[in-house]
Order: C-alpha cells, then structure tokens, then sequence
C-alpha cells in the first residue's frame, strides 16, 4: 500500500472513521442513489449498484433505507436532485488530490471544498489540472486473514489482477477496469474475502513523504473525507514511510 488507504484501515480499526462524523448511512445512500441513475434500478442488472448494495448491507444499513435510496433516483420519492462533481486540487508539498462529491448543491459544495483547500495548506484546481496524474483502474479490497504476503498473493493471483498490494489486515488487487466484476468473483471463489469492490483514481507515480510533511497531507485528506458530500478521496501521496500508527494515535 502506498499509505492513504492503510491511514484509513488504521482510523477504521481505532473507530476514527465514519463513526465520528455520523454521516456513513448518507454516505451510502449518496451512492445508491448515483449508481441507480447510472443504469439499471435492479441491482442483478447493474454492477455498481449491486456492489453499493453490498457495501450497505455489510455496514447493517437497514432494508428500508436501501429501497427508499432507489426510489429517489428512479424517481419515485422527493428531495433535490444528488449529482456527481468531480474536484481536483494540489495539497502540502504539491500532493496531487482529487475529490469525488455528491451533492445537490453545486455551488455550495464547491465554496466548502475551496476552503477545505486552503485552510489546510492547499489549492483547489480546475477540472483536469491534476488528473491527467492518475488513471482510472479496478481496485478489490480483501481481508488477508493471517496470511503472509507470499500467500497472499498467491491466492490474489487470477487473471485480470495487474497489482497486489499487501497490508496485515487488508490487502488491496489492483485490476483492469474490465476485469474488476471477474477478478472480485474468482477472488470470492478462491477463499478471499472481498470487504470492497470499486473503481479508483490510481495515481501513475508517487510522491514519498515524512515527518511533518506528511501530517500535513493526510491533515487535508482527513477534512476532506469528513465533508458530508464527499464519497472518495485519491492522491499520490505515498506514506509507506510514515508511523502512520503512531499519528492515528495521536
């Protein structure tokens, strides 16, 4: 792992995520709501809905919140139309960032991310000032379960799966966009847990941190994820350096 998703595996561990700000149920709503304007509202029809589905379910978001996240977006209950927005940015030592929202606010969410921004050392961008840095990949999150890199690996290894990379308690599959429904089910097949399923930003080179510089970056990125708009934050910053244990602690 470069760092930014073992941060977040290390905050989730110590209950630093979601449970803090309250907002996870909206959060997974947010994406139900996108993935079924995005296609099909049958979730066996549409792959991304599903996997919100999944996702919501494991969290224990109730049966009744689900279906009424669906009806929004087919048009069947109230309320302002979610939409997906997409910004990008520079952060402390020139960390490339994007942020993916949604929101039923525009203009609203774009003046809180502006100042999210500079508040905590940065610059929001124009759309395409930084993205031209990442390219969009399959990502598959399993559970290691005790096993050791080597096994891992070995056991990540189906076709379709570009990258492994290994951490103690979650591991992430780095795929072919095409590839990411077929990998996450031979996965499943071949005895992996599949906690989540998803396409990512990926970043095509990182930039290495420590110290001081690197609590500032994941400062951003912490005030950023904890906005209630905001579904996914990518950067390129690479923590592998870093006690992340001992800022989590902090």
């Amino acid at each position: 792992m470069s760092g930014h998703s073992k941060w977040h595996n290390i905050k989730l561990r110590k209950g630093k995520v979601d449970a803090q700000r309250g907002a996870l149920f909206t959060r997974l709503s947010k994406e139900i709501i996108l993935a079924t304007k995005s296609g099909s509202s049958d979730p066996e029809a549409n792959y991304r809905l599903k996997m919100a589905v999944e996702k919501a379910r494991e969290n224990n978001m109730p049966t009744d919140n689900i279906k009424r996240a669906i009806a929004r977006a087919a048009g069947g209950e109230g309320g302002r139309e979610i939409e997906e927005v997409r910004y990008e940015g520079y952060g402390p030592s020139g960390v490339a960032v994007i942020v993916d929202a949604a929101t039923d606010n525009r203009n609203r969410t774009a003046s809180e991310m502006r100042f999210l921004f500079s508040r905590n050392g940065g610059t929001l961008g124009e759309t395409g000032s930084v993205s031209w840095q990442f390219e969009l990949r399959g990502l598959v999150e399993v559970e290691s379960a005790g096993r050791s890199e080597d096994q891992l690996t070995e056991a990540a290894l189906v076709d379709g799966v570009d990258d492994v990379r290994y951490d103690p308690e979650r591991s992430e599959i780095v795929t072919d966009v095409s590839a990411l429904r077929t990998v996450r089910e031979a996965l499943t097949t071949g005895g992996l847990k599949v906690t989540e399923a998803r396409l990512s930003m990926e970043p095509k080179q990182t930039v290495a941190l420590v110290g001081e510089a690197a609590a500032a970056v994941l400062k951003l990125l912490d005030a950023l994820e904890e906005h209630e708009d905001v579904q996914q934050v990518y950067s390129n910053v690479d923590l592998s350096g870093v006690d992340l244990e001992a800022l989590a602690g902090a």
